[in-house]
């Protein structure tokens, strides 16, 4: 064997080897010298035909996932995700969706797989929290899709707090300015998961003639507190959740009645131009900013307004 053949072949296997001693003891955590699993050996397959072909291995979690732009068309292949419109139907009645997203990549790559259709758009918030290595593979992903992109201003989400609801707001602001002729806006969280195909979906709202879907009840006791006394978000570096405090809010604004229900709706077009631009709606988001968990509260009482 020629000197430089056998030079490049040490070399290679070298690689290889410092490889592994580093996926085990980076991944492996107190069992670092445990035997690689069956998956694991595919992974190490995978990753190491990515370097002959000349890919970049992405790293995500504990696990390699072989990643980049140029095999977009690889992955959705792979993935089985659905690339051209399914009917008729449901290419005249495009929906937007908005999804908020904080960790547990691989439950949301499944969501967007299971709503994903060429049609609809979709806005993604990446809670501002989240680590780097999340919103990357979040943004890598959603590179691959002209339809799909991430919100313009990302917002540190505090649970019962205003930046939740204005995390929605700000992918419906997106939204409402894309040239996708949407019919109607749906707000799905990280854990969701459809029990309806996308033309069900359409078939459903279509029944609806334009009419919104926001599920509520005027406030029972336990959320009365909700809007009569102030709220704070703390955002803490551990931990971030909202404060009680003892001060008494102003009645809502525009002598407005305030209902409590869903925080996940259906909103048509018209609807949502109506949130961004009517001074009720304004109003309203305003008043709401010093509330506990107002996305329960804002597009409910928004609908309910007589002539809504």
């Amino acid at each position: 064997m020629p000197l430089s053949v056998r030079s490049l072949f040490i070399v290679s296997v070298s690689a290889v080897i410092v490889f592994i001693v580093f996926y085990v003891f980076s991944f492996g955590g107190d069992q670092s010298y445990q035997r690689l699993n069956i998956s694991d050996a595919r992974i190490l397959t995978q990753v190491c035909t990515s370097f002959i072909n000349g890919k970049t291995p992405f790293l995500w979690r504990n696990k390699l996932m072989i990643y980049e732009k140029s095999s977009c068309k690889e992955y959705s292949t792979h993935s089985h995700y659905i690339t051209a419109p399914l009917s008729q139907e449901e290419v005249e009645f495009p929906l937007a969706y908005i999804m908020v997203i904080h960790h547990n990549f691989d439950t949301f790559a499944r969501l967007f797989r299971s709503i994903y259709m060429p049609q609809n758009v979709y806005c993604i918030h990446v809670d501002e929290k989240a680590t780097v290595e999340f919103k990357e593979a979040v943004g890598q992903l959603v590179s691959c899709f002209p339809n799909a992109f991430l919100a313009s201003k990302m917002e540190p989400v505090v649970y019962g707090g205003i930046s939740r609801l204005q995390a929605d707001l700000n992918c419906l602001k997106d939204l409402v300015a894309t040239e996708v002729p949407w019919k109607y806006l749906l707000n799905t969280c990280g854990q969701d998961f459809p029990l309806k195909t996308n033309r069900e979906i359409v078939q459903y709202l279509k029944g609806l003639k334009g009419k919104n879907l926001t599920p509520g009840v005027l406030p029972p006791a336990h959320a009365v507190g909700r809007t009569k006394f102030v709220h704070r978000e703390h955002l803490g570096k551990e931990l971030s959740y909202v404060i009680r405090t003892a001060t008494l809010k102003p009645p809502p604004p525009h002598n407005l009645t305030i209902y409590f229900g869903s925080a996940y709706v259906a909103l048509s077009r018209e609807f949502a131009n109506f949130v961004l631009h009517d001074s009720r709606a304004v109003d309203l988001l305003q008043w709401s900013k010093d509330t506990f968990s107002p996305d329960e509260h804002f597009w409910v009482t928004l609908n309910r307004i007589p002539g809504m």
